[in-house]
């Protein structure tokens, strides 16, 4: 009898060079979270799914997300392949990874949306998850480099309304900045973020995040109290 492990493999059509490849994704039932610290970073009991989020063309080193709505223009491409592809020396991030293969996928992939000028969330997104998975080795000047990174995105996708039609709600968006700037030592900019999040407790139904912002805020007290 076959033993189903975590990793199965997901068949993929490179967006850029149409090459067929497969890439490692994890198995839902494996996914067991024992819980979140105040960034959404995510604890798992062993298996993580952090590590598979980005998918990266072995011929031509396109990376992007599964979230990702990959539709090129010819413009972009040109752009895409005179920056990525021709300087590529073909290498597979489609077995198991490390957190140091996955932190090489999330850095093609940021580069790549940033070339193709894709929305700010987008990009804030696959910053976060860097700091994430710099938090993992413990490497507090990387993971705050990526923190401030997001941060930074984060604060564009708010100005510009970018986050709309995503699955990152303003509020959410608002939050985030807030406990970025809590986190990188930027403590006015924090409370004025988490402010923007708590006087929204009457209309939304986002509950969690107004909990957390309220948290954050306090923290923030209590270290100017100290």
């Amino acid at each position: 009898m076959t033993t189903i492990g975590p990793l199965y493999d997901k068949k993929c059509i490179c967006p850029l060079c149409t090459a067929h490849f497969t890439t490692k994704k994890m198995r839902s039932r494996f996914i067991k979270a024992k819980g979140f610290d105040s960034d959404f970073f995510p604890f798992y009991e062993e298996h993580n799914p952090t590590l598979y989020y980005v998918n990266v063309c072995p011929l031509c080193g396109f990376a992007y997300s599964d979230e990702a709505e990959i539709r090129l223009k010819e413009a972009e491409k040109a752009i895409l392949i005179k920056n990525i592809s021709s300087n590529w020396v073909p290498q597979n991030f489609g077995e198991t990874r490390t957190i140091g293969d996955s932190i090489k996928t999330y850095k093609l992939a940021a580069y790549a949306g940033i070339l193709r000028n894709d929305r700010h969330i987008a990009i804030a997104g696959l910053y976060i998850r860097l700091a994430w998975l710099y938090r993992l080795l413990e490497d507090r000047n990387e993971e705050t480099r990526f923190m401030q990174l997001a941060l930074t995105q984060y604060e564009l996708s708010y100005s510009t309304g970018d986050f709309l039609g995503t699955q990152v709600s303003e509020l959410k968006t608002l939050y985030l900045a807030g406990e970025l700037s809590r986190r990188t030592q930027k403590i006015e900019q924090a409370v004025k973020y988490f402010s923007k999040v708590i006087e929204q407790q009457s209309r939304t139904v986002e509950t969690k995040i107004i909990s957390l912002a309220k948290d954050g805020w306090h923290k923030i007290r209590e270290l100017q109290q100290a």
